[in-house]
């Protein structure tokens, strides 16, 4: 079997997304934003409309009621077999960030007392906000981990110079939305546990569940989470895997619910059902790769290409091909990261000498291209401010994205920096 994308299984790809190259509202465009919400499956949407209009609720006495648990009883199994971890539970909340304000709050007020919370500027403000609220409200010290802001990453060595024995909590991000760089989870893990045993580690996998396999089944971590917006569903519920140990500390639930209980109503069935779709394309994809017939094995040979794909889209980006030139090309442009960095998942963020992020979003939609800014906000100043940016334009993409996509984005670029 092939062992990359060509153009045929390219085609069969985007043949299962909507709106690939068209806007409804603009027309032809090239979609370079998915880290702000990843192209969706034409088969969720269509598994979308036909629950949704149920109007049916779990736990009654009757055909549909029955279908919609079962809907959601395999979404759960299949989240658990995409997540790829053991034990634990798995749960719907409003949104990823509620996810993690949730799981950050429970480990603060269940934590021993005393002792600190750590975190680090680059990661998303749901965890970076939620250590800062909680280390006050518990009366706790919040350690703020610096990152190397060359390469605009946080490594097990920056965790082991700032986590000390009385660390209670601590947060990781997997793959950075802004500066588009994949951490070593597993490395920082090990400095943590090394220092402080009994800290709970809590993972914000947002923006990594789209772009290769979670890969940290053996890595012993307390929470994962994860939004499908960004893995190829529509804006509905966030998710979370939780640790045993985790799931049962005193947490929000109804009384008379099991102790490790997190979900608190009645979730969205059809948002179960659209991890099902996802981990059925996935699956797919992965067929088309591995003979072998498990889910999991066709998952982790998805994920291994998914990540190929987009690596060689990012090299492209970088250092172009023929007479495109790459970003790295450019003076006037300036990448976060290091020249031939390796580590980029899906994102490439950049500034341009004379040019707010805003007008360079603004010029290249004139030519068709979708990218996005990030501004120093509430979403990105903590990362923005360490790298002395006040913007910067995010180029993201995901495996459906074709070397066209690159080739046209450059084009458009060559042609802004021209002028």
């Amino acid at each position: 079997m092939s062992d990359s994308i060509n153009a045929e299984l390219l085609g069969q790809i985007r043949a299962r997304f909507h709106h690939v190259d068209t806007c409804p509202y603009a027309g032809r465009r090239v979609y370079l934003e998915n880290a702000g919400g990843s192209l969706t499956l034409k088969a969720v949407t269509a598994r979308s409309a036909e629950l949704g209009s149920l109007p049916d609720n779990e736990g009654r006495d009757n055909a549909a009621s029955k279908a919609l648990s079962g809907f959601v009883n395999q979404g759960k199994a299949d989240l658990t077999t995409f997540l790829g971890f053991e034990g634990g539970v798995v749960f719907a909340g409003e949104t990823g960030s509620e996810c993690i304000f949730r799981i950050i709050r429970t480990a603060a007020m269940q934590s021993e007392s005393g002792g600190s919370i750590a975190s680090c500027a680059v990661e998303h403000p749901a965890s970076y906000s939620a250590t800062r609220i909680w280390a006050e409200n518990t009366d706790r010290e919040l350690i703020s981990i610096p990152f190397d802001t060359d390469t605009a990453t946080v490594t097990p060595d920056h965790y082991a110079a700032h986590v000390r024995p009385d660390t209670r909590v601590a947060t990781i991000i997997h793959t950075s939305p802004i500066t588009g760089m994949v951490m070593d989870v597993r490395g920082i893990t090990e400095a943590i546990r090394a220092i402080s045993p009994e800290c709970l580690i809590i993972v914000d996998g947002i923006q990594h569940a789209a772009h290769g396999t979670i890969g940290l089944a053996d890595v012993p971590i307390d929470a994962y989470v994860v939004s499908p917006y960004k893995v190829f569903s529509t804006f509905n519920d966030g998710f979370a895997w939780v640790s045993d140990r985790l799931s049962i500390l005193p947490h929000d639930r109804l009384a008379g619910k099991a102790d490790n209980a997190w979900e608190l109503g009645s979730r969205d069935p059809s948002a179960y059902a659209a991890i099902t779709e996802i981990v059925e394309y996935l699956v797919w994809l992965g067929g088309q790769f591995t003979s072998e017939q498990n889910r999991e094995a066709r998952l982790k040979a998805a994920g291994a290409v998914i990540a190929c794909h987009e690596h060689e889209l990012i090299q492209l980006i970088l250092s172009g091909r023929d007479n495109l030139p790459g970003l790295e090309s450019y003076e006037s442009v300036h990448l976060i990261g290091r020249p031939g960095q390796q580590n980029h998942e899906g994102v490439v963020s950049f500034a341009v000498d004379g040019m707010t992020a805003q007008e360079v979003v603004a010029e290249l939609a004139k030519d068709d291209i979708r990218i996005h800014a990030r501004v120093d906000d509430a979403y990105s100043g903590n990362i923005l401010r360490p790298l002395n940016l006040t913007s910067v334009s995010r180029v993201s993409l995901g495996h459906y994205n074709s070397q066209e996509d690159i080739d046209l984005f450059l084009s458009a670029m060559a042609r802004l920096l021209s002028r």
